[in-house]
């Protein structure tokens, strides 16, 4: 078989295919006399084949496989009206936690977010895209967690290496980052402890505490002023629209007239 018809049956096995296709799994499509560095340079000039199109040939952590391209999904949203599931901000900070810092436990991620996250992780569970690691060796033995294959296939990634660096989320173009806020906001949630006592220890937030609670006093201080002067203000009108009735005078005894004078 020569090498156009070599990349004809491997164009026509990915585009048949439902899941991405491994290397080993396109060896098999040539009975492995095709060695692997070969069947990569073919998957690369398809690569560059596709280039032009709509649909794009890429490498994922499950195998290869054709995808639209990103620029293009808003107009196939048109084919199929329905939204994907979002997912909530404590979700993505749980997902986000786990995969950069991956293995880890679960009372490591309730430190970093500051509020209980079993509920998070266990959902992420269910949808698998995470999954159990192991058990930490230490007291209590923990259980360690980590990202799945289907959580590389869900982001498009071939593997961790390809998440991006904080360098380089630093550098979204603000229309994006503001695209990603919106669309991630949640409901307004209580501060954390944790951010609550960073914000305790800025000494700037402190003195202005301090002033805050200054004005506080001397505003009570002002009303408390304000209400004593009302009430006797109060008592005085009262007074004279009712003055009190004058005192009714002293009976006089009757006179009396001696006898016999």
């Amino acid at each position: 078989m020569n090498t156009q018809d070599a990349k004809r049956v491997l164009e026509t096995a990915l585009i048949c295919a439902q899941q991405p296709l491994p290397l080993r799994d396109l060896r098999s499509l040539f009975d492995d006399q095709l060695g692997a560095d070969t069947i990569r340079g073919l998957l690369d000039e398809l690569v560059r084949d596709w280039e032009d199109r709509g649909v794009e040939l890429v490498a994922l952590a499950g195998g290869w496989r054709f995808q639209s391209r990103p620029e293009l999904r808003e107009y196939l949203d048109r084919l199929h009206p329905e939204k994907p599931p979002k997912y909530t901000r404590a979700t993505l900070e749980t997902l986000a936690i786990i995969a950069y810092r991956q293995p880890v436990t679960r009372p490591e991620v309730e430190d970093i977010r500051g509020v209980d996250s079993g509920a998070v992780i266990k959902a992420l569970l269910e949808r698998r895209l995470v999954k159990i690691l192991g058990k930490k060796e230490e007291v209590g033995r923990p259980i360690l967690y980590g990202t799945t294959k289907e959580f590389l296939e869900f982001f498009a990634l071939r593997d961790l290496s390809s998440l991006p660096t904080l360098r380089e989320f630093q550098e979204l173009s603000k229309e994006h980052a503001e695209i990603v806020e919106k669309e991630t906001a949640p409901p307004p949630e209580k501060p954390s402890a944790k951010g609550t006592v960073d914000e305790l220890a800025d000494p700037t937030f402190r003195k202005r505490l301090d002033d805050t609670n200054q004005d506080s006093e001397a505003a009570l201080a002002e009303l408390e002023t304000a209400i004593s002067t009302a009430d006797e203000r109060t008592k005085a009108a009262a007074k004279v629209l009712n003055p009190p009735a004058p005192a009714a005078p002293a009976p006089v005894p009757p006179t009396t007239t001696g006898e016999g004078g």
